[in-house]
């Protein structure tokens, strides 16, 4: 494959895996280049400047991480919103060109079909069936003064280990005898 390089990369288009979407449901197709960013300011636009009842954010290969990642700001951002995730597979088409082609015939050309795992991530304002499978119900919004000791309570932070230096004993005695007679060296540390 050195001889080779990629010229050309298409994704089979497949419909929304989640039936009864309306019509004009905002798809947000994120890939491994765009900036969390830029399709955040957009999606919130819709979901709170027009109104939008429900998003979809779909992503495939190595843009999956970046798919939940603004998935996640999301829900947090407009709370109260229902989930269902799809996972599934999407046929990639990759078209590599030779870099060195035979002297006496036409360049040629390596098509590979990839399978990439894909996700299809469903919010939305309403309810949604919680018995279809990927569902997950909205997370319950903390009040001002309620307990928040939950894991995923805003603004909680682990302590912090120990230093290393709290982790040494007071007092280091190492104690090296390389001679006959005994003598040794003795090394010590005292705070």
């Amino acid at each position: 494959m050195e001889n080779f390089r990629k010229v050309r990369t298409s994704e089979e288009e497949m419909p929304l895996p989640f039936p009864d979407l309306p019509p004009d449901v905002v798809e947000m197709k994120v890939k491994e280049g765009s900036k969390i960013r830029n399709l955040m300011n957009f999606a919130m636009a819709q979901m709170e400047l027009k109104g939008r009842r429900q998003i979809v954010f779909s992503g495939c290969g190595r843009a999956v991480t970046k798919t939940i990642t603004c998935v996640e700001i999301m829900k947090r951002k407009l709370g109260g919103l229902h989930q269902v995730t799809k996972v599934r597979y999407k046929t990639v088409l990759e078209v590599w060109e030779n870099q060195d082609p035979p002297p006496d015939g036409p360049a040629q050309n390596l098509t590979v079909h990839k399978n990439v795992p894909s996700i299809c991530i469903l919010l939305s304002r309403d309810p949604l069936d919680p018995n279809q499978t990927g569902y997950q119900p909205p997370e319950p919004r903390h009040e001002a003064g309620a307990d928040t000791s939950g894991s995923s309570a805003k603004g909680l932070k682990r302590p912090l280990p120990p230093s290393r230096e709290e982790l040494l004993p007071k007092k280091l005695q190492v104690q090296v005898s390389d001679s006959p007679s005994g003598s040794g060296i003795t090394a010590g540390q005292l705070d």
